[in-house]
């Protein structure tokens, strides 16, 4: 049986060097910094990638020991086994304890890249299946959360209903998240605006009509990148 310690081999031997500390700067280690006591070892996303498909079956135990590591690499490949897994399962009882485990766990999911790679794929497409009763509860716990990741987390969890054509959590947790006092929300806020316009550019505009004098420039920016530039300039100057 594979174990926390094989993943922890494999990393290892997929370290690149010197990109430990190009990672570190990337994702703001330094003090005082969102990723303030993160570590990284320099692997890349791709071969983390290869290295939690050949550990898919790997149990929750050990995947909780890989999430309790300090060191980022150890933390984004389990949550990549997670997803993997999660995509894998045939039956809803194995999703649910992959999702209530991920639920459990989002003091380890504690960067934005371990958010965005895990949080439609888990926490999204649970919520579909689960219906809006408990897509409200859940949302709305993690959206009112003191924790930025969390919050991240119920934001982004919101792609996998933009591709079912489903944004009105979308557009709800967005106005919410209005007056959030973090960079990295805007950015995600804006990022999920824009593929929300992708499937209805008309409830886009209509919603940026409504609220663009009180959204951040960031999340402003990022949700009409694709529009033509006149249509840019003129949102951006009001």
């Amino acid at each position: 049986m594979d174990t926390a310690n094989d993943v922890m081999l494999a990393l290892e031997a997929a370290v690149k060097p010197g990109k430990d500390a190009v990672l570190g700067r990337f994702f703001k280690t330094g003090p005082g910094q969102y990723g303030e006591g993160d570590v990284f070892i320099g692997v890349m996303v791709p071969e983390q990638r290869t290295i939690a498909r050949r550990h898919i079956g790997l149990p929750l135990a050990e995947l909780e020991t890989l999430l309790a590591s300090e060191v980022h690499e150890h933390r984004l490949t389990a949550l990549l086994i997670l997803v993997y897994a999660y995509g894998a399962a045939s039956g809803d009882g194995a999703k649910r304890r992959i999702y209530f485990f991920y639920l459990a766990h989002t003091a380890r999911i504690n960067n934005w890249d371990l958010v965005d790679v895990t949080a439609p794929n888990i926490v999204g497409d649970w919520l579909l299946r689960a219906g809006p009763t408990a897509r409200m509860a859940t949302l709305s716990r993690l959206a009112t959360s003191e924790d930025l990741w969390e919050n991240r987390i119920a934001i982004v969890a919101t792609l996998a209903f933009i591709r079912r054509g489903q944004l009105d959590d979308t557009f709800h947790l967005c106005e919410r998240f209005l007056g959030h006092e973090h960079d990295l929300m805007h950015k995600a806020c804006g990022w999920m605006l824009r593929e929300a316009g992708k499937r209805d550019e008309r409830a886009l505009c209509a919603f940026l009509k409504a609220h663009k004098t009180r959204m951040p420039r960031t999340m402003l920016r990022y949700a009409i990148e694709r529009f033509d530039e006149s249509r840019r300039r003129a949102f951006m100057a009001t």
